[in-house]
């Protein structure tokens, strides 16, 4: 097909339309011709935080744990896929530290993982969150503002308090999420609170907010206090679909040896590492 030839009519050559016409007929579909006018939908309006904290004010939860309603535990397909999550919690006492040997190995052996950032890990580690964003092996998640269990009512799991109210939820996801929103170019899809407890409240906020809850099927490494031998057995006993929860601030742990130590057993099995949002799908 040759080159478009624009064709101008000055106003004053142009034919008269009486002002009675009637409009033309939509064009029928599959002609090729356009619509009269704008057919597509409207992009849904953005999360309303002020909204959402008054919508949930008298809220009470009745569940509390890291697998309540609305917190999803595994892959909706499983097939052979496997989804490893890595949290980077923050704070004081080495919470802000990198695991190099982890990201190095995923590097190395391409393999995909979705990464969970706390706030105080992004500002401790601003250039590296940058290039980990870049990187399209990883998905990043938001793990909150200040790595709080996400409670309306103030509950606590491992000796850490948890949000108090609506309000204080939201404030824990929405801070994190316009950081990482920043970072990446896109709202992040996917939230773990704090120790990965929630209440069924909590998980209803975060949704209205952009995200969903994520939680885990197994846990990989116990806050990477675990040595690698039994970080090895639960990545190898982990059933298709799982959601593996792992750290990557905590160089001093065995995480990365473990790791390392289960790949060959699970490329054997034709194990595929997939992002949550590689998954087609949580459950």
């Amino acid at each position: 097909m040759g080159a478009a030839s624009w064709v101008y009519v000055e106003p004053s050559l142009a034919s008269p339309v009486p002002p009675d016409a009637p409009l033309p007929p939509p064009a029928p579909p599959g002609s090729g011709s356009v619509a009269p006018w704008f057919t597509e939908p409207l992009p849904p309006p953005p999360p309303d935080p002020a909204a959402v904290k008054a919508k949930y004010a008298t809220a009470v939860p009745h569940e509390w744990g890291t697998a309540v309603t609305g917190a999803r535990t595994r892959l909706a397909s499983a097939g052979r896929r496997l989804a490893l999550t890595f949290d980077a919690c923050g704070g004081p006492g080495g919470g802000s530290a990198v695991d190099t040997a982890i990201l190095d190995l995923l590097e190395r052996e391409r393999i995909a993982a979705t990464l969970f950032l706390n706030s105080r890990w992004i500002e401790a580690n601003p250039a590296l969150a940058v290039q980990l964003a870049a990187n399209p092996l990883f998905e990043l998640g938001n793990h909150g503002t200040r790595h709080l269990p996400l409670s309306v009512t103030g509950r606590s799991a491992y000796g850490i308090a948890g949000t108090r109210s609506a309000a204080e939820v939201v404030d824990e996801v929405w801070a994190n999420h316009q950081r990482l929103q920043q970072i990446t170019g896109a709202a992040p899809r996917w939230f773990r609170p704090g120790t990965a407890h929630c209440d069924e409240v909590a998980t209803a906020i975060v949704r209205d907010l952009g995200e969903e809850v994520v939680g885990f099927t197994v846990n990989g490494d116990a806050g990477a206090t675990l040595p690698a031998a039994k970080v090895q057995g639960a990545l190898t006993a982990a059933a298709p679909g799982s959601i593996v929860i792992m750290h990557m601030n905590r160089p001093k742990g065995d995480t990365a040896k473990g790791l390392a130590a289960a790949l060959p057993a699970l490329r054997r099995a034709g194990t595929e590492f997939v992002t949550l949002s590689g998954a087609a799908g949580l459950a």
